[in-house]
């Protein structure tokens, strides 16, 4: 495998590992640089609400629209600024799930969603994905493969570059 892909890049990148996935129930652990220990992700609604909290925290990307709140008040989020990287990239990469591993590069959060590029290390194969869904979709759809089950044809696939 010539692994060309199998780079972070930018100070959000993530590395999601994937230990179990059956419709909505994903497990696994997910790192990025500021903290050794890895965030555990017992589905798919925590997945999306940690790597929200972690890119707020971080200020990278910048949001297009500002979070709403009902309850009064300004929305608080715990900035990481200055906060220094206490895990090489080269750590990240040598994480690794029992399913599948993906690194995750937001490039922009627009639109209510996200927009970038995942990596599925397993197969070395990188594709942009247009929006949080999309990204999930790729995901499922790598599992699945993974696991052995046969893909579906409307879903994002893995051969688009």
């Amino acid at each position: 495998m010539s692994k060309s892909q199998w780079y972070i890049g930018v100070p959000n990148g993530i590395v999601l590992c994937v230990d179990h996935m059956a419709g909505r129930s994903l497990r696994g652990r997910l790192y990025h640089s500021y903290c050794r220990e890895p965030l555990p992700i017992v589905n798919i609604e925590q997945l999306l609400f940690e790597m929200e909290r972690f890119f707020d925290s971080i200020n990278f990307p910048h949001p297009d629209t500002n979070s709403r709140t009902f309850q009064g008040g300004i929305p608080q989020t715990n900035h990481m600024e200055g906060r220094s990287k206490v895990m090489s990239d080269e750590e990240l990469l040598n994480k690794h799930g029992d399913l599948g591993t993906f690194i995750i590069r937001v490039q922009h959060r627009q639109n209510s969603s996200w927009q970038g590029r995942i990596t599925w290390m397993d197969e070395d194969k990188t594709v942009y994905f247009r929006s949080m869904w999309e990204m999930l979709k790729l995901i499922d759809s790598a599992v699945g493969t993974a696991q052995g089950q046969e893909e579906q044809t409307d879903e994002p696939s893995w051969t688009k570059e």
